[in-house]
């Protein structure tokens, strides 16, 4: 588990996300019409991954069931994608996330691109139970994310945790990006990619800071209902839960 917490809209008002957020488009023929043509931007971030000089994306099972290979993901905000980060490509624009005074509040991962190191490649030289990834919007990578199974992390000493059950974390980059409903979208999105693929999750999981009142409203806008308070070694935390029963229901 990540020291502290992941915000979707830090430094917003927490009515943002749930006036704008437009929910995930359900109800209309949207997503059975939209091409998922991959953007050209996209594409050479992807066609990179062979060429960086940290190998391939994982060949194996892993414990998420290879994030890399959920694909993208059709929302109302646009195209949406999870790339499994390459720190030589991806390390200098995570790092500049992090040192972002509205993100540092709640991530501490704040200083010289060896910090940022640190945190990302413990995941990913790990046992594949947690998956850092870029967060790429119509070709433009603008989020960072981790995906983990909560069931067999720290967190789980923390509340009743159940076989499978799978965290997410994340940060929007850019301040442009905040206060617009964005995280809730893609937060539900996220979730929906979680449960369309991994079929043994019956809920996905967040724990955002008490603290960062504009996450756990992007959270609750996205489908999760606010399930208890938890004390974790780094803060004070709201779990939130987006149970598979409910997902169409809210």
């Amino acid at each position: 588990m990540p020291p502290t917490d992941a915000s979707a809209d830090a430094g917003t008002a927490p009515t943002a996300d749930t006036s704008a957020d437009p929910g995930p488009g359900k109800g209309t023929d949207s997503e059975d019409t939209l091409d998922l043509h991959l953007p050209d931007e996209l594409s050479v971030l992807l066609a990179a991954e062979e060429t960086v000089g940290e190998g391939p994306l994982d060949t194996g099972d892993d414990l998420l069931g290879r994030v890399g290979d959920w694909g993208p993901t059709v929302t109302p905000a646009g195209v949406f994608h999870l790339v499994p980060v390459r720190l030589q490509r991806d390390l200098a624009l995570i790092s500049r996330w992090m040192n972002d005074p509205a993100v540092a509040a709640f991530w501490e991962l704040t200083g010289s691109q060896s910090v940022t190191e640190h945190h990302v490649r413990a995941q990913l030289t790990g046992d594949g139970r947690s998956v850092p990834c870029i967060g790429v919007l119509e070709g433009t990578p603008m989020s960072y994310w981790e995906i983990y199974r909560a069931d067999l992390d720290p967190l789980a000493r923390h509340y009743p945790a159940r076989p499978h059950d799978t965290g997410i974390h994340l940060l929007i980059g850019d301040d442009a990006d905040r206060g617009r409903g964005i995280g809730a979208t893609l937060i539900r999105a996220v979730a929906d990619l979680v449960l369309d693929q991994r079929f043994t999750c019956a809920r996905v999981l967040a724990e955002p800071d008490l603290r960062n009142t504009p996450s756990v409203a992007a959270f609750l806008s996205a489908g999760f209902r606010f399930s208890a308070e938890v004390d974790l070694p780094a803060k004070r935390a709201a779990l939130m839960v987006r149970d598979r029963s409910l997902r169409h229901l809210l």
